[in-house]
């Protein structure tokens, strides 16, 4: 595979940087401690970190608030830290990816500043700006995804602006070629710092109808969803617009200019994600992206099925990046597992099917852990999301508690300090790296051992996927490369599962994984959440 395709069937590794390693003790994570355990990251055996975004912001999402797009947050460092970070990033032969936030801004960015000051200034035109309807509402119905209208008044304008999110985060206008310019210049400052690719934030949010169309109700979502009316509309106007498939050639076409770098777009859960996927990746748009709609789906044998045939016949003109996990959603462990039966197995299911599945992989800091999502009272929760929603929805903080990398220490060694931002559950300092790394049989292992045996196999980053017709609870299939063959058998269910109905005379099961099991007298006898990985021989069965 030559350099400039890296990305096909590479797995990325998410760090969510103010939960990851704080190396200064002031309870916040940053890049000096990302620094100090780059060797960790190179050792799972990924093939690039991606980077949540460290630039200077007031912080009120996060970060995902940018006040200026080419500033180094002090609570995250300096400049030369970052440079650093990549430094050693390349020394451990792992590529750096890094949050674009392109939607919107902070209300503290200078260009809103300028904007919002009056109709006629040289950025007036940057932002989304629309005047009121006649009985001085907002101009349409479009609401926010974090609760409320999707306007807010501007008295000094006397105008609207939107938000699809918080109102301190004012939505820019990507149609506006200067509003471009200015994003692929700041683009362009991290690419010479040796950055090699990005993850786009917000895909669907990018774009909306110009006429500002009222967006039609969605009944049918009512009963699910009824605690954020945001649920209640169907989004056909103010996000996921075909326009969005120009917008994307022209970053591609931009980031062509630089060899070897990549784009990773993220896509919502909005009904026909993996069709949006299919429409926005490729040759002449993003290299791949994937979708929060697969990770908050129901998880059964039926929805793996689904999914992996569509990303099959996505992947011939696109790219599918698959993610079980990230920082917008409960950890996979409970989300996909709620009661926490057989845990270590179910994480290890995860981890196979993600590895065997075709396209490219992003893992989520912990997930390697097999980190159940964090139960916080409600005195923690830090995400307005989550305050805006509480008690019905608890937010996104479940998932982004401190790394635990020392059990028996404050704050499991992510940080000295306590309280740090977000508390370290108990629970999960049992699962911490120091312990796991002791143990050859722990989730961490297993994971080394599968993403090292991965890398050994053309077939599982870039084979083409043969479903093979199975009764539930058994999904399986093989996927091949040239000569390289390999086939895998997953138990989706907590209960023991024995197949007999297969022919197994040419499968060869790679026992040095240490977590599968191998055919017994033409039977394959599969524990809870089980998994079988091996090759395919056919000269084996012709004998």
């Amino acid at each position: 595979m030559g350099e400039a395709d890296w990305w096909r069937g590479a797995v990325v590794y998410e760090v969510y940087l103010q939960s990851f390693s704080d190396s200064n003790d002031d309870g916040i994570g940053d890049l000096p401690g990302l620094l100090l355990r780059l060797d960790y990251i190179a050792a799972l055996g990924v093939d690039a970190i991606w980077i949540t975004p460290f630039y200077r912001s007031p912080m009120a999402d996060s970060g995902y608030d940018v006040a200026d797009y080419r500033a180094v947050d002090p609570r995250y460092g300096t400049l030369a830290d970052f440079d650093a970070v990549v430094a050693r990033a390349k020394a451990l032969d792992l590529k750096v990816v890094i949050d674009q936030v392109w939607s919107h801004t902070a209300d503290a960015h200078a260009w809103f500043e300028e904007s919002r000051s009056s109709r006629d200034n040289d950025k007036a035109d940057w932002y989304v700006w629309a005047d009121p309807r006649p009985d001085g509402g907002p101009p349409n119905n479009w609401l926010s995804a974090f609760g409320g209208p999707a306007w807010k008044w501007e008295p000094a304008r006397r105008q609207y602006y939107l938000h699809h999110f918080l109102p301190s985060q004012p939505k820019l206008d990507l149609t506006h070629e200067r509003v471009l310019a200015a994003h692929f210049a700041n683009a362009e400052f991290w690419l010479a710092r040796g950055v090699e690719g990005f993850r786009f934030d917000a895909v669907d949010f990018m774009l909306h109808d110009d006429a500002l169309r009222d967006n039609p109700p969605n009944p049918a979502a009512a009963a699910a969803h009824a605690w954020n009316p945001f649920r209640l509309q169907r989004h056909i106007h103010d996000m996921c617009q075909p326009t969005s498939q120009a917008l994307m050639s022209r970053i591609r076409a931009f980031i062509n200019r630089f060899p070897g770098a990549v784009t990773i777009g993220e896509m919502s859960s909005e009904v026909g994600a993996l069709g949006r996927i299919a429409n926005l990746t490729g040759n002449t748009k993003l290299h791949m992206a994937y979708t929060l709609g697969v990770m908050k789906s129901a998880f059964g044998p039926a929805m793996i099925r689904e999914a992996i045939s569509e990303a099959a016949v996505l992947n011939r003109t696109g790219w599918l990046c698959w993610a079980f996990n990230n920082h917008d959603v409960d950890r996979v462990a409970t989300r996909w597992n709620p009661t926490g039966k057989e845990a270590a197995r179910f994480a290890r299911l995860v981890l196979a099917l993600l590895a065997c599945l075709p396209g490219s992989v992003c893992l989520y800091q912990g997930e390697e852990l097999g980190l159940p999502n964090a139960q916080l009272p409600v005195e923690a929760i830090r995400d307005p999301f989550g305050l805006t929603f509480f008690p019905a929805y608890l937010g996104r903080d479940g998932a982004r508690t401190p790394m635990p990398w020392l059990a028996a220490t404050p704050q499991a060694g992510c940080s000295r300090a306590v309280p740090s931002w977000l508390p370290v559950p108990d629970g999960h300092r049992r699962l911490a790296v120091d312990r796991q790394e002791q143990d050859a049989e722990s989730v961490l292992a297993c994971y080394r051992r599968m993403l090292r045996w991965r890398k050994q196999h053309p077939a599982l980053r870039r084979g083409e996927l043969e479903l093979i017709a199975l009764p539930d609870p058994f999904v399986a299939w093989r996927r091949r490369h040239g000569r390289d063959c390999v086939t895998a058998f997953f138990n989706i269910s907590d209960r023991p599962a024995s197949l007999r109905a297969h022919d197994f005379a040419s499968f060869e099961p790679a026992l040095e994984l240490g977590f599968v099991t191998a055919p017994v007298e033409g039977a394959l006898h599969l524990p809870p959440y089980g998994v079988s990985l091996g090759t395919e021989n056919r000269d084996r069965k012709r004998r």
